[in-house]
């Protein structure tokens, strides 16, 4: 123990005479470490929001074999079916907790860009609010039946531009008034604009509905609700607990984030592995002479072993720990949209937590201890004699 000490020591002391080398390593690792984490905290942060938007008790109910509730429609008569449904928990007035609503899309500029985006409208009753008690007013006041008015979540108000109270909205050929802005613990409806469902409707010259959610009495009410609705001659839908349903919504674009997250931080770390192999193997072709003369004063094989295995540690930890100070500096708590496309709209925040960074301080440990076998084995079986003679 007092030789591998002996030798770690004096080679970090070193250290400073293979500066730049050894940031081969760092730059490396802080690379890799970075982009990462990165991409891991955004994969993270979407699935929270995600997941925030769905209760197990509360339930969406939209057409078979629909994909989304935009591609869904449900009839008047199939909401009258679905509120009266057992499982549905009633408010004080006794009537369901149940919202029908319509989902509808429009083009909104982005803050500080000329892009325009997918921003997300939702037409609810004023009892769609009773069915999402996460939602609170934040400022202004709700919007009215009836009216062309809206309120709009945070997070579309900081991503989106124009969307501030007493500002418009174009929807179809109405003009509709932001007159409140609305928070819900960061979830998925942050992301979207309320209105007044019957009146978002009449603009589209529409009578059907796209979903309904209804709060009900318990979690273990689903079974119930769900039994009745599949089993009813009227309808034909399909119906999720809204935590699976988000969950489905969400599926898509968090593999492709975690695909490209692995995929792209394996390709880095093969080249930073393949940076710290030759790294060290310079190291230990310079410290040769130095190597044979530790041997040949009785220091063990084990000792200088363990130190190039310290140092390639060390040095993968310091880029790594780089790597995720500049994910968190550039990235936590950083607004992102996904811009609709194929996957749900949604803004999410990236959040660098510390198991995101645990994870990518692992992966540098990981690397550091690949790196660092095949030169520690060279420098196990490095010969005193022919170190010395080729010095002399």
């Amino acid at each position: 123990m007092r030789q591998l000490l002996f030798v770690t020591a004096m080679n970090l002391r070193n250290l400073r005479g293979r500066l730049w080398s050894s940031m081969v390593i760092v730059i490396g690792m802080a690379g890799v470490v970075g982009v990462f984490v990165s991409l891991l905290a955004m994969s993270d942060g979407f699935l929270r929001a995600v997941n925030h938007a769905g209760r197990a008790d509360r339930a969406i109910v939209i057409r078979a074999g629909s994909e989304d509730e935009t591609g869904s429609s449900i009839t008047r008569d199939d909401v009258a079916v679905v509120t009266d449904a057992p499982g549905v928990k009633k408010a004080l007035d006794g009537k369901p907790l149940a919202s029908a609503e319509v989902v509808a899309m429009t083009d909104r500029r982005l803050r500080g860009s000329k892009t325009d985006a997918n921003l997300t409208l939702r037409g609810i009753s004023l009892r769609g609010l009773e069915v999402r008690p996460e939602i609170h007013l934040a400022e202004g006041r709700l919007f009215r039946p009836g009216l062309h008015e809206v309120i709009v979540g945070k997070s579309a108000q900081n991503i989106f531009a124009g969307l501030n109270i007493g500002d418009h909205l174009h929807i179809r050929d109405s003009r509709w008034e932001v007159v409140g802005v609305f928070s819900s613990d960061g979830d998925a409806h942050e992301s979207e604009v309320f209105g007044d469902g019957e009146t978002l409707l009449g603009v589209y010259h529409n009578t059907l509905y796209n979903s309904i959610v209804v709060r009900l009495e318990s979690s273990s009410a689903f079974d119930v609700f769900r039994s009745f609705l599949i089993n009813h001659p009227q309808l034909t839908v399909d119906v999720y607990r809204e935590s699976e349903f988000r969950a489905l919504q969400a599926k898509e674009i968090n593999e492709l984030l975690r695909f490209i997250a692995h995929f792209l931080g394996g390709v880095m770390a093969i080249g930073a592995t393949l940076g710290a192999l030759n790294t060290l193997y310079s190291a230990v072709s310079a410290r040769s002479l130095e190597i044979a003369m530790l041997r040949a004063i009785g220091f063990g094989a084990s000792g200088i072993v363990l130190s190039v295995f310290v140092e390639a540690i060390a040095l993968s930890l310091v880029g790594g720990s780089i790597g995720a100070l500049l994910a968190w500096l550039l990235y936590n708590g950083k607004a992102v949209d996904t811009k609709g496309g194929e996957f749900i709209q949604l803004v999410f925040h990236i959040d660098v937590t510390p198991l995101v960074v645990a994870q990518g301080m692992a992966g540098a440990l990981m690397i550091g201890l690949v790196g660092g076998l095949l030169p520690a084995i060279r420098a196990a079986k490095l010969q005193v004699a022919t170190a010395l003679r080729a010095v002399v």
